[in-house]
């Protein structure tokens, strides 16, 4: 009798439902058939997370609730989810050349980026802690494996070993701080932890600390960055573009619903710990990078001052603040996952190279991909017109209008020394004498280049569409 209210209760759920039972499909598609199926298994994975998508945008709009409130599908959530999918299945797109190259095709590799892709989903909709630390752990199991997945490679085995370790570290902390929270306000939902902590008692803030702890570890920002640099280097390239791109998304969607949500009666106490997190990950970001010669490694500590400049918008604690983080997100994964497309195209008759030396002349023998990187870089590092500079623009403007002008001049400071080490590789990109040119870049490398390289340069022309939904998606929070 009560079976038609039970079922519409998962209507929230059908994308998650359709990633697991498609996930499973390709999972006994590849345990039961012979190689030859690890093409359709890779294609059949990159079907799935589009058809999740398209489930995603024909679901009602709305705020959709499952699971006594544990389970919340909003504007905030689809924004995210859908970047979330477009960095998973840019991923899998950009693994296809390097794997049958590298001899590393396995069919388990696409399955497990659609079952962290599930991951993501469920912390991306988590409403309670306990939904919260379920969606990260199915998130991050998958991300060990993968990191250690060029299984005859020690840089890999040693970056998935240090993963999990640091990983695990991370999730004990991050339930240490849950459980204090949960002691001190007698529930686990965002909605009656916001109701209980409307003044912040000591338990309740080394709670918040903690939680935050656990948070930091999975967006790579200060002081918990220190996986970061070695996991991107000694994961394949492939994996390493994955962690760069829909893993962080996730992340900052869980920092951004729990303080927003969970603590909005206590935004003074966190925002402190906020700022301080902003301002190291960001300088760390800028002055670490700047003698890194890997390409890999120097993309690491690119994405830790990133981090540092979404969670400004966080730290200003405002509808627009969050809305300059949706919009960085957005932004950050276009930049990065093209940055990769080039990385991943860095091979010759000796393999893979990974040294930025080895760009030398790049305008030379390859000038649209040099133009296209170049662009990239600029972008990254907020040079106007280019879509990296509205996102940082954002984040600063809320800033500034929550009060926060230290934080935002040191921002911007932070933006010119980062910018050293951009101009170093479009400079020797463009005037160094040329060394021995690359392969040609495969198709689908040159689609997600091409994409990623247009949406950047050309973003100016017409931002309205994108700033419009990350505002309708950041105010379905408040």
């Amino acid at each position: 009798m009560n079976a038609a209210p039970q079922l519409s209760s998962l209507v929230p759920l059908l994308p998650e439902i359709a990633l697991a039972v498609g996930a499973m499909a390709l999972l006994m598609l590849g345990v039961y058939r012979d190689e030859r199926t690890i093409r359709t298994i890779d294609g059949g994975a990159i079907v799935l997370l589009v058809v999740a998508g398209v489930i995603l945008l024909l679901l009602p709009h709305g705020r959709l609730v499952s699971f006594n409130g544990s389970f919340v599908l909003d504007g905030f959530a689809r924004f995210l989810k859908i970047l979330a999918l477009i960095g998973s299945a840019a991923a899998i797109a950009m693994s296809l050349d390097y794997a049958w190259r590298e001899r590393q095709q396995r069919f388990e590799y696409s399955v497990l980026i659609v079952l962290s892709t599930l991951g993501m989903f469920v912390l991306i909709s988590a409403a309670d802690l306990i939904a919260l630390y379920l969606g990260l752990e199915m998130m991050s199991l998958p991300l060990y494996v993968v990191a250690a997945s060029h299984r005859d490679s020690l840089r890999s085995t040693e970056a998935g070993l240090k993963y999990f370790v640091l990983g695990a570290l991370s999730s004990g902390m991050l339930l240490y701080g849950a459980s204090l929270v949960y002691g001190f306000t007698g529930t686990v939902n965002f909605t009656g932890i916001a109701h209980a902590a409307t003044q912040g008692s000591v338990g309740l803030i080394f709670g918040l600390v903690f939680l935050f702890a656990g948070f930091c570890f999975k967006v790579s920002a200060v002081p918990f960055h220190m996986w970061t640099p070695d996991v991107y280097e000694g994961a394949p390239t492939p994996v390493t573009a994955f962690f760069a791109a829909a893993p962080k998304v996730a992340g900052i969607a869980m920092f951004v619903r729990a303080a927003v949500v969970a603590f909005p009666g206590i935004t003074s106490e966190w925002q402190q710990i906020l700022v301080f997190v902003s301002i190291a990950s960001m300088l760390l970001g800028s002055f670490a990078a700047i003698g890194q010669r890997n390409f890999k490694r120097l993309m690491a500590y690119s994405s830790i001052g990133h981090m540092g400049y979404a969670l400004i918008g966080l730290a200003a604690g405002t509808a627009e603040g969050v809305q300059g983080v949706l919009l960085y997100m957005a932004i950050y994964i276009t930049m990065t996952l093209g940055v990769f497309a080039v990385i991943l195209s860095m091979r010759r008759p000796s393999g893979m190279v990974e040294s930025i030396d080895q760009l030398a002349g790049l305008a030379r023998s390859h000038p649209t991909m040099a133009f296209f990187l170049a662009m990239l870089l600029f972008s990254m590092a907020g040079v106007p017109p280019l879509a990296g500079f509205f996102a940082k623009f954002y984040v600063f403007l809320a800033a500034i209008k929550a009060g926060l002008y230290a934080l935002a001049v040191i921002g911007v400071l932070a933006s010119v020394v980062g910018a050293y080490y951009y101009l170093a590789i479009i400079k020797i990109m463009y005037f160094d004498e040329a060394t021995e040119g690359f392969y040609v870049m495969p198709i689908e490398l040159r689609v997600v280049l091409g994409i990623c390289g247009l949406f950047n340069v050309l973003f100016f022309l017409y931002p309205g569409p994108l700033v419009g939904i990350a505002y309708a998606a950041a105010h379905s929070l408040f």
